[in-house]
């Protein structure tokens, strides 16, 4: 930017976790700092998030959780800018938002378990800091020159010095995630990754499962994509609904199928480990059984399933000391290795977060500016990276957001 220019602000596009997180630390800069959010109110996702208290972070977490097309070492880089200890003491000391941990999910929530704690003490970290924050101010276009042009809808134009793209995915449009940043990254030429939903609930064809919903038990579930050495496991609860699957093991898993609908190639199967018990084990458990096979089952699955088992197999009535070797065969490998018969997915409405996005090679990972347009730098969903349930893709939010504010608001 020319020095004529030095006094122009830094705008960021999106006032969701990264925008948010953004403003805050780019208001430690020499430039003034006006946040737009497209519709009349911030943060809209994290309100929703955690059934209403917001996973804030997770307890643990490694680069390897994470999904990109991109290196793991830039996915890895990233986080390691702002390490998880150090994201927990910021909101702990710095916005005055307590932390406490799930024990049984790993998860952490405000101890106040309102997700409204978490938007107040941010959007109050950001009024302090001198941030402007303007609703209703949607992005429809970004031009570049000596100074940046933020086109807006109603045909104002904002210049810029600077400008962070925090705009979001796809993912819950009601809540205004329409793309807009990754179209305008596409338009000034930027690599992109295919986007689809992901963390999304799977539809299923098999009609008997649709009585199964309301179900819910912890599984594992596994996937190997054709031609691709990797398997892909899941594990956690799996909850069966009116229309397929869903709950965390399916959620991370989801990603695995919903891809192949979305940027072609063969579907890949999901199997379904039922219990913890693995071939050996329920093959012993059977051999040793007498008389009916449900309550043999019905110790581990609930009974409907149970049930519904042993109907797939043809030995609902069957006497165990009968069975012959590839009847207990059959049942084995419904139990550990059940092809689960999902058809399709719930799609952005209800996906957690967007797959794809802008290539993580199109930044520098140490300020995420750009490498084809420098003055601009991107953030959060945009970027090619999502991880599990639990805290994942808002620590992805609050790190990167952070970087790319502080990054963007230097001399």
């Amino acid at each position: 930017m020319r020095p004529q220019d030095a006094e122009l602000p830094v705008v960021i596009v999106g006032a969701g976790a990264a925008g948010l997180m953004a403003a805050i630390f780019a208001a430690s800069g020499p430039r003034p700092v006006l946040l737009l959010e497209g519709t009349e109110r911030p943060g809209q996702k994290i309100l929703i998030s955690g059934g209403g208290r917001c996973n804030v972070l997770p307890s643990r977490c490694l680069p390897s959780d994470f999904v990109s097309d991109g290196s793991p070492h830039l996915v890895a880089k990233i986080l390691r800018a702002w390490p998880l200890d150090a994201v927990r003491r910021f909101f702990e000391e710095d916005l005055g938002v307590p932390l406490r941990l799930e024990a049984e999910t790993g998860k952490l929530f405000p101890v106040a378990d309102r997700a409204r704690s978490v938007l107040d003490a941010l959007l109050t970290a950001v009024s302090r800091r001198g941030v402007h924050l303007r609703l209703g101010a949607r992005m429809t276009g970004l031009v570049q020159g000596d100074a940046w042009q933020v086109q807006l809808a109603g045909g104002e134009t904002i210049a810029a010095g600077r400008v962070i793209l925090a705009t979001g995915g796809l993912s819950v449009p009601a809540t205004g995630s329409d793309g807009a940043g990754l179209n305008v990254a596409r338009a000034l030429g930027h690599a992109m990754v295919d986007t689809y939903p992901a963390l999304v609930p799977l539809t299923g064809s098999n009609p008997a499962h649709h009585a199964l919903a309301g179900i819910s038990l912890p599984v594992s579930l596994t996937a190997a994509l054709p031609g691709d050495k990797r398997v892909f496991e899941s594990r956690g609860g799996l909850l069966f609904t009116h229309r397929g699957y869903s709950g965390p093991a399916v959620l991370n898993m989801s990603h695995v199928a919903v891809r192949s609908t979305f940027v072609g190639g063969p579907r890949p199967p999901i199997c379904v480990a039922w219990t913890t018990l693995d071939e050996s084990a329920w093959d012993g458990k059977l051999r040793a059984a007498r008389g009916l096979l449900l309550p043999v089952l019905r110790d581990y699955l609930p009974e409907r399933l149970a049930v519904q088992l042993l109907e797939e197999a043809g030995l609902l009535r069957a006497d165990a000391s009968q069975l012959q070797r590839d009847e207990r065969r059959r049942l084995v490998d419904l139990l550990t290795h059940y092809p689960l018969p999902w058809s399709g997915h719930e799609g952005y409405r209800v996906a957690e977060v967007t797959g794809g996005g802008v290539s993580l090679a199109e930044v520098n990972p140490a300020s995420l500016q750009s490498r084809r347009a420098p003055g601009l730098y991107l953030c959060g969903e945009m970027l090619d990276a999502f991880g599990p349930i639990g805290g994942y893709n808002f620590l992805w939010g609050w790190v990167s957001g952070r970087i790319a504010g502080l990054a963007g608001n230097q001399e």
